[in-house]
């Protein structure tokens, strides 16, 4: 079935409407969807490189607007579907606990799962349930979101093709060294 989903995805990227079907992926991989935009974006920036600024954009505003979809799926429907597609991701059981240390590190929480291959939705949708201040989350979201979209972007369109496999293979990679680095400049900013 995931195959079908990726195969289905990359063939969007060669649709006359490919930034609206990027928005529609963008928006509901925010909440609902297992299938991260990256993979629509990659083949629309290196068809049209000089685009990819518009094509990350299109990915953000869709992608953040999705998490608040997400985010009121926590806070408001979480028995009846928050908790069936946490379920599904296998997160369900440890989301007793999670839900008492979750606001504690919020903003990096919804950092970390914007930019890192970790499923954004379950952070969305957790961000609701534990009721995590809907500005911090949006503020978070916006942040994580524009770094994700737009190293892809900026990388795309400064090395092009070559730049492609690197990407598809070590994106998380990538995203997780990048999320330490900041981690770290904070930490050494307030520590030294």
């Amino acid at each position: 079935m995931l195959r079908k989903m990726y195969d289905w995805t990359i063939r969007l990227a060669d649709h006359p409407h490919a930034l609206w079907w990027l928005a529609v992926v963008a928006f509901l991989e925010s909440s609902v969807f297992p299938i991260p935009p990256d993979l629509l974006m990659i083949p629309m920036i290196l068809a049209q490189p000089r685009r990819a600024w518009i094509i990350a954009g299109v990915a953000l505003v869709a992608s953040v607007l999705g998490g608040l979809l997400g985010y009121a799926i926590g806070a408001f429907a979480y028995e009846e579907i928050g908790q069936p597609i946490l379920a599904s991701m296998g997160k369900a059981d440890a989301m007793a606990e999670f839900n008492t240390r979750f606001n504690d590190f919020g903003f990096w929480a919804v950092l970390t799962a914007g930019v890192t291959p970790f499923p954004y939705k379950v952070i969305t949708i957790m961000s609701g349930w534990t009721g995590m201040p809907l500005g911090t989350f949006v503020a978070t979201s916006i942040l994580a979101r524009a770094l994700r979209f737009f190293v892809v972007a900026g990388l795309l369109r400064a090395f092009g093709a070559p730049v492609r496999g690197f990407i598809e293979k070590r994106l998380g990679l990538v995203f997780t060294a990048f999320v330490l680095l900041l981690i770290g400049g904070f930490a050494a900013v307030k520590y030294l």
